[in-house]
């Protein structure tokens, strides 16, 4: 192809490099100048025009882009008309999009003049959504060029259609599970399931017991059911735990625990005869991108799921916190949930003798509940909300202008229990968790918070977080705001323990080589221990 300057006298069939706006007529960019149009750029006195003249074997692009894309069909795919050197290609039916991206790039290397755009690979596509683009950059290219890009893309593209799956969902429920979680996860499932096509089988509640969950599968198997799948009321955290179990209770087999994809590390891969079984991570109660919208697109397209295909999952299966999704999304981003901090603060300290533990001043003068105050703030825990009692006049004091939301557990003599309740009404509604702290733990630090912090899951099922040193579970401990109404029901001075084993389903432990998680200062000796600047001054 030749490009540039081209006198009138020689412009006869040449392509319009750029559009003129003339008296007579408008020419724009792309049109094959004729007879009529030459005319008109002579009696405007624009000679030379800018233009391109094909050369033999040149292919002009709508022409070329038509081939490429004829090239790169296959069932499943159609293509728009070329206009403009481009073709869109598009799905004919919802699938999984698979692209070599070799032959891709293959394709894109021969020749600068052919561009090819696709989707990423294993994309879940509807009827009708563009999954590629073809671009011819000049007005023509050389013929050759193209052969080469014909032959190198064949085959980059195929579409592996959904097929209309039942699905068969069992849900197991343990004390204190609250009902609105398993309507939760039924409609979340089935959300998921039907924009695949399938449709969901009415979906069983049995007891959290490998046996319990064998018969249901059984009844969904019974029912229709070619895929299989087990939420359990706690997490799976063993391929030999109870919602793997119950699989192979039912005559299965499991074979393959976990995943290269987070959010959706905890899920268990099995299958019982030829009906793929999946217990599920926590996070698939939430409608948010996870690893078991990529496994289930697999089965619904009938492409194999084999533990080596989990594991070849990892690169871009960093999916939290980023905004491509398989759907357009309202929200490409997602706010940090809000947590916030109760320091206890109220306690009588009648263990530290003629002392007021909490306004012990360290040799630089900070009060030792200012201390915890400070190190909190230093911390994204916001609000701050510090719980007083005994002495709260100078407690208050102590903590001077610090933004430290102050309240009064007026019956804190009765108890623990009633400055979590002091502390848990003070909170704002749109609180997600928060982290009780006590303010006699001088030594707990911002990086200890920032583990239990990152240990914080609620997709996963990670809603109670606690610090442990040496096999000890220690303090400070977060709860998810679930547990809010439970905490303000508490009474008596055990505090918030007992909600621990009550949902140890729940509790994920972050293990601490520094035992402050375990010092609680409340007699002289232990504070004759403390490092020499927190010692009484």
């Amino acid at each position: 192809m030749i490009f540039g300057p081209t006198p009138l006298a020689q412009a006869h069939g040449a392509i319009l490099a750029h559009t003129h706006r003339l008296p007579s007529t408008v020419l724009k960019k792309g049109s094959v100048l004729d007879a009529a149009a030459i005319s008109a750029l002579a009696a405007a006195h624009l000679d030379p025009v800018i233009a391109a003249r094909l050369e033999p074997g040149d292919v002009p692009e709508d022409e070329a882009a038509a081939r490429l894309a004829e090239a790169l069909l296959a069932p499943g795919l159609d293509r728009t008309r070329a206009g403009t050197g481009r073709v869109n290609l598009t799905a004919t039916h919802a699938g999984l999009l698979r692209v070599d991206a070799g032959l891709v790039d293959a394709l894109n290397q021969a020749d600068e003049s052919l561009t090819l755009g696709t989707l990423p690979d294993w994309s879940s596509v509807g009827a009708g959504e563009m999954v590629a683009t073809i671009k011819v950059i000049p007005f023509a290219v050389p013929g050759a060029a193209l052969a080469q890009a014909v032959a190198a893309g064949r085959g980059a593209l195929t579409l592996h259609p959904f097929e209309p799956r039942r699905v068969g969902l069992v849900m197991t429920t343990l004390p204190g599970l609250k009902p609105s979680i398993l309507s939760g996860t039924a409609d979340v499932t089935r959300t998921r399931v039907e924009g695949l096509g399938g449709t969901l089988l009415p979906p069983i509640e049995c007891p959290h017991d490998s046996a319990s969950i064998a018969a249901a599968l059984h009844a969904l198997m019974h029912a229709g059911a070619q895929i299989l799948l087990v939420a359990g009321a706690s997490a799976v955290v063993d391929r030999r735990d109870i919602g793997p179990a119950g699989i192979v209770a039912a005559g299965g087999t499991i074979h393959h625990f976990g995943m290269p994809v987070d959010p959706g590390n905890l899920i268990c891969l099995g299958a019982v005869g030829a009906v793929p079984a999946l217990v599920l991570p926590g996070c698939a109660r939430s409608p948010k991108l996870n690893g078991i919208d990529w496994v289930l697109a697999r089965l619904f397209a009938s492409l194999p799921v084999t533990g080596a295909t989990l594991a070849r999952l990892g690169v871009g299966g960093l999916l939290k916190d980023t905004p491509t999704r398989p759907l357009p999304r309202a929200q490409a981003t997602r706010p940090r949930p809000q947590v916030a901090a109760i320091l206890l603060a109220a306690g009588r300290s009648s263990r530290m003798g003629p002392h007021h533990k909490l306004l012990i001043q360290g040799q630089d003068g900070t009060a030792m509940v200012a201390r915890v105050a400070d190190m909190l703030l230093a911390t994204p825990l916001r609000p701050l909300v510090a719980v007083l009692g005994h002495r709260a006049p100078e407690v208050d004091a102590a903590l001077g202008p610090r933004p430290v939301t102050r309240v009064l557990a007026a019956d804190y003599q009765t108890g623990l229990a009633a400055s979590l309740r002091a502390g848990i009404a003070a909170l704002p509604p749109d609180t997600r968790a928060v982290l009780v702290v006590l303010a006699d733990m001088p030594l707990v630090t911002p990086g200890m918070v920032a583990r239990l912090l990152d240990a914080y899951d609620p997709d996963e099922g990670r809603l109670i977080v606690a610090p442990t040193h040496g096999g000890d579970l220690g303090n400070p401990v977060l709860w998810d705001r679930r547990f809010f109404p439970e905490i303000l029901a508490l009474t008596g001075d055990r505090g918030a323990r007992l909600l621990l084993d009550r949902h140890a389903e729940h509790v994920t432990t972050v293990p601490m080589e520094d035992d402050a998680v375990l010092r609680d200062i409340d007699t002289p000796e232990q504070l004759a221990a403390l490092p020499t600047h927190m010692q009484q001054a």
